[in-house]
Protein backbone atom coordinates (compact mmCIF):
# COMPACT_ATOMS: atom_id res chain seq x y z
CA UNK A 1 0.00 0.00 0.00
CA UNK A 2 1.09 3.78 -0.98
CA UNK A 3 0.96 6.08 1.59
CA UNK A 4 0.75 10.15 -0.03
CA UNK A 5 1.96 12.74 3.06
CA UNK A 6 2.50 16.52 2.29
CA UNK A 7 0.41 19.33 1.46
CA UNK A 8 -1.99 17.60 -1.41
CA UNK A 9 -4.85 19.69 0.46
CA UNK A 10 -3.44 22.98 0.11
CA UNK A 11 -2.78 22.88 -3.84
CA UNK A 12 -6.72 23.90 -4.75
CA UNK A 13 -5.95 26.24 -2.45
CA UNK A 14 -2.60 27.67 -3.97
CA UNK A 15 -3.86 27.40 -7.59
CA UNK A 16 -6.93 29.11 -6.72
CA UNK A 17 -4.86 32.07 -5.23
CA UNK A 18 -2.39 32.42 -7.77
CA UNK A 19 -5.06 31.92 -10.72
CA UNK A 20 -6.42 35.60 -9.11
CA UNK A 21 -3.65 37.31 -7.61
CA UNK A 22 -4.49 41.05 -8.01
CA UNK A 23 -7.58 39.66 -5.68
CA UNK A 24 -5.87 37.96 -3.04
CA UNK A 25 -3.27 40.96 -3.14
CA UNK A 26 -6.14 43.59 -2.77
CA UNK A 27 -7.77 41.80 -0.09
CA UNK A 28 -4.72 41.59 1.77
CA UNK A 29 -3.88 45.74 1.70
CA UNK A 30 -7.74 45.82 3.03
CA UNK A 31 -6.73 42.89 6.21
CA UNK A 32 -3.75 45.25 7.06
CA UNK A 33 -5.35 48.27 6.68
CA UNK A 34 -8.59 46.90 8.74
CA UNK A 35 -5.85 45.86 11.50
CA UNK A 36 -4.31 49.35 11.52
CA UNK A 37 -7.75 50.71 11.78
CA UNK A 38 -8.59 48.48 14.91
CA UNK A 39 -4.93 49.08 16.58
CA UNK A 40 -4.62 52.42 16.49
CA UNK A 41 -5.84 55.02 18.53
CA UNK A 42 -9.66 56.62 17.81
CA UNK A 43 -8.05 59.75 16.56
CA UNK A 44 -5.77 58.38 14.47
CA UNK A 45 -8.81 56.15 13.09
CA UNK A 46 -10.64 59.28 12.38
CA UNK A 47 -7.51 61.25 10.59
CA UNK A 48 -6.70 58.17 8.75
CA UNK A 49 -10.20 57.45 7.30
CA UNK A 50 -10.54 60.98 6.16
CA UNK A 51 -7.36 60.82 4.66
CA UNK A 52 -8.02 58.37 2.90
CA UNK A 53 -11.26 59.36 1.09
CA UNK A 54 -12.39 60.16 -1.92
CA UNK A 55 -14.80 63.35 -0.70
CA UNK A 56 -14.99 66.68 -2.23
CA UNK A 57 -12.35 67.72 0.00
CA UNK A 58 -9.84 65.22 -0.44
CA UNK A 59 -10.30 64.83 -4.23
CA UNK A 60 -9.55 68.62 -4.60
CA UNK A 61 -6.08 68.24 -2.99
CA UNK A 62 -4.63 64.95 -3.75
CA UNK A 63 -7.38 63.90 -6.34
CA UNK A 64 -4.84 60.73 -7.46
CA UNK A 65 -3.97 59.95 -3.92
CA UNK A 66 -7.34 59.97 -2.90
CA UNK A 67 -9.16 57.86 -5.89
CA UNK A 68 -6.47 55.67 -4.90
CA UNK A 69 -6.32 55.23 -1.36
CA UNK A 70 -9.99 55.21 -0.76
CA UNK A 71 -9.87 51.78 -2.89
CA UNK A 72 -8.44 50.26 0.19
CA UNK A 73 -10.10 51.05 3.52
CA UNK A 74 -13.09 49.75 4.89
CA UNK A 75 -14.93 51.68 7.34
CA UNK A 76 -16.00 49.02 9.23
CA UNK A 77 -13.46 45.63 10.01
CA UNK A 78 -15.84 44.08 11.53
CA UNK A 79 -17.37 43.74 7.64
CA UNK A 80 -13.65 42.33 6.78
CA UNK A 81 -15.05 38.96 6.96
CA UNK A 82 -17.82 39.48 4.20
CA UNK A 83 -16.10 41.37 1.99
CA UNK A 84 -13.74 38.63 1.80
CA UNK A 85 -16.36 36.34 0.77
CA UNK A 86 -17.92 38.39 -1.80
CA UNK A 87 -14.22 38.81 -3.13
CA UNK A 88 -13.95 35.15 -3.38
CA UNK A 89 -17.25 34.92 -5.21
CA UNK A 90 -17.51 37.86 -7.60
CA UNK A 91 -13.78 39.47 -8.42
CA UNK A 92 -11.60 35.86 -8.47
CA UNK A 93 -14.17 34.34 -10.48
CA UNK A 94 -13.92 37.91 -12.80
CA UNK A 95 -10.25 37.12 -12.94
CA UNK A 96 -9.54 33.70 -13.14
CA UNK A 97 -12.09 34.31 -16.48
CA UNK A 98 -10.96 37.29 -17.92
CA UNK A 99 -7.55 38.22 -16.48
CA UNK A 100 -6.16 40.03 -14.10
CA UNK A 101 -5.13 43.49 -16.71
CA UNK A 102 -8.99 43.14 -17.96
CA UNK A 103 -10.67 43.02 -14.47
CA UNK A 104 -8.23 45.73 -13.04
CA UNK A 105 -9.82 47.68 -16.01
CA UNK A 106 -13.38 47.21 -15.18
CA UNK A 107 -13.13 47.43 -11.44
CA UNK A 108 -10.85 50.52 -11.74
CA UNK A 109 -12.79 52.56 -14.40
CA UNK A 110 -16.25 51.52 -11.84
CA UNK A 111 -14.18 52.70 -8.68
CA UNK A 112 -12.96 56.15 -10.53
CA UNK A 113 -16.13 57.20 -12.36
CA UNK A 114 -18.66 55.87 -9.91
CA UNK A 115 -16.56 58.04 -7.21
CA UNK A 116 -16.45 61.28 -9.53
CA UNK A 117 -20.06 61.27 -10.28
CA UNK A 118 -20.99 60.84 -7.38
CA UNK A 119 -19.50 63.18 -5.76
CA UNK A 120 -20.01 65.85 -8.31
CA UNK A 121 -23.64 65.34 -7.19
CA UNK A 122 -22.97 66.05 -3.83
CA UNK A 123 -20.85 69.39 -4.78
CA UNK A 124 -24.14 70.15 -7.05
CA UNK A 125 -26.36 69.49 -4.17
CA UNK A 126 -23.99 71.09 -1.87
CA UNK A 127 -24.27 74.13 -3.93
CA UNK A 128 -27.78 74.46 -4.80
CA UNK A 129 -28.16 74.39 -0.47
CA UNK A 130 -29.87 70.71 -0.53
CA UNK A 131 -26.67 69.48 1.19
CA UNK A 132 -24.88 70.74 4.37
CA UNK A 133 -21.18 72.01 3.39
CA UNK A 134 -20.12 69.28 5.66
CA UNK A 135 -20.54 66.67 3.24
CA UNK A 136 -17.35 67.98 1.42
CA UNK A 137 -15.59 66.48 4.08
CA UNK A 138 -17.58 62.77 4.33
CA UNK A 139 -15.89 59.67 4.97
CA UNK A 140 -15.87 58.28 1.88
CA UNK A 141 -14.09 55.06 1.56
CA UNK A 142 -14.76 51.29 0.60
CA UNK A 143 -14.25 48.60 -2.09
CA UNK A 144 -17.78 48.20 -2.94
CA UNK A 145 -18.39 50.17 -6.58
CA UNK A 146 -15.78 47.86 -7.82
CA UNK A 147 -17.24 45.01 -6.37
CA UNK A 148 -20.44 46.42 -8.02
CA UNK A 149 -18.68 46.55 -11.56
CA UNK A 150 -17.34 42.66 -10.92
CA UNK A 151 -21.10 41.93 -10.05
CA UNK A 152 -22.03 43.07 -13.29
CA UNK A 153 -19.64 41.75 -15.32
CA UNK A 154 -19.98 38.15 -13.81
CA UNK A 155 -23.96 38.30 -15.51
CA UNK A 156 -22.20 36.98 -18.70
CA UNK A 157 -20.16 33.99 -17.11
CA UNK A 158 -23.68 32.19 -16.00
CA UNK A 159 -25.07 29.84 -18.46
CA UNK A 160 -28.67 29.62 -19.88
CA UNK A 161 -31.44 30.97 -18.16
CA UNK A 162 -29.29 31.35 -14.49
CA UNK A 163 -27.84 34.86 -16.72
CA UNK A 164 -31.47 36.41 -16.78
CA UNK A 165 -32.33 35.32 -13.01
CA UNK A 166 -28.99 36.40 -11.88
CA UNK A 167 -29.48 39.67 -13.70
CA UNK A 168 -32.60 40.78 -12.44
CA UNK A 169 -31.74 40.30 -8.70
CA UNK A 170 -28.44 41.94 -9.53
CA UNK A 171 -30.34 45.35 -10.85
CA UNK A 172 -33.36 44.89 -8.50
CA UNK A 173 -30.33 45.05 -5.32
CA UNK A 174 -28.71 48.17 -6.36
CA UNK A 175 -31.54 49.63 -7.98
CA UNK A 176 -34.16 49.73 -5.21
CA UNK A 177 -31.96 51.56 -2.54
CA UNK A 178 -31.60 54.46 -5.33
CA UNK A 179 -34.86 55.11 -6.38
CA UNK A 180 -36.28 54.98 -2.67
CA UNK A 181 -34.29 58.04 -1.48
CA UNK A 182 -30.67 56.35 -2.05
CA UNK A 183 -27.55 58.29 -1.16
CA UNK A 184 -24.52 59.07 -3.54
CA UNK A 185 -23.21 56.27 -2.60
CA UNK A 186 -26.38 54.13 -3.80
CA UNK A 187 -25.75 56.37 -7.06
CA UNK A 188 -22.13 55.13 -7.44
CA UNK A 189 -23.16 51.57 -6.60
CA UNK A 190 -25.64 51.61 -9.59
CA UNK A 191 -23.08 53.38 -11.75
CA UNK A 192 -20.49 50.71 -11.09
CA UNK A 193 -22.91 48.39 -11.83
CA UNK A 194 -23.63 49.76 -14.82
CA UNK A 195 -20.03 49.94 -15.94
CA UNK A 196 -20.09 45.76 -15.33
CA UNK A 197 -22.67 45.51 -17.36
CA UNK A 198 -21.22 47.45 -20.50
CA UNK A 199 -17.93 45.99 -20.48
CA UNK A 200 -19.76 42.77 -22.21
CA UNK A 201 -17.03 43.31 -25.05
CA UNK A 202 -13.94 42.72 -22.75
CA UNK A 203 -15.90 39.33 -22.16
CA UNK A 204 -15.85 38.18 -25.77
CA UNK A 205 -12.44 36.32 -25.73
CA UNK A 206 -10.99 35.70 -21.80
CA UNK A 207 -7.55 36.22 -21.77
CA UNK A 208 -6.65 33.40 -19.83
CA UNK A 209 -9.86 31.47 -18.96
CA UNK A 210 -10.06 29.01 -15.38
CA UNK A 211 -12.28 26.44 -14.36
CA UNK A 212 -14.49 27.37 -11.75
CA UNK A 213 -17.64 27.23 -10.30
CA UNK A 214 -19.82 29.48 -11.92
CA UNK A 215 -19.95 28.27 -15.73
CA UNK A 216 -18.37 25.34 -18.13
CA UNK A 217 -15.20 26.08 -20.05
CA UNK A 218 -16.20 24.95 -22.67
CA UNK A 219 -19.08 27.29 -22.03
CA UNK A 220 -19.48 30.19 -24.65
CA UNK A 221 -20.02 34.01 -23.19
CA UNK A 222 -23.44 35.38 -25.51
Amino acid sequence: MTSHSGPEPSRPVRSWIRSSPGTHVWLAVIAFTSLVVVIVPDRTEHFLLHRHSSNIHELVKHPVEALVGSAFWIENPASLLLYAVLFEIFHANVERWLGTLRWLVIVATAHVVATLVSQDVVLMAIRDDRAPRSMAHVVDIGVSYGLAAAVGVLTYRLPGPWRWFYLVGAVAFFAVPLLTGGTFTDLGHAISLAIGLLSWPLTRSPAHPHPDILAREDEPAP
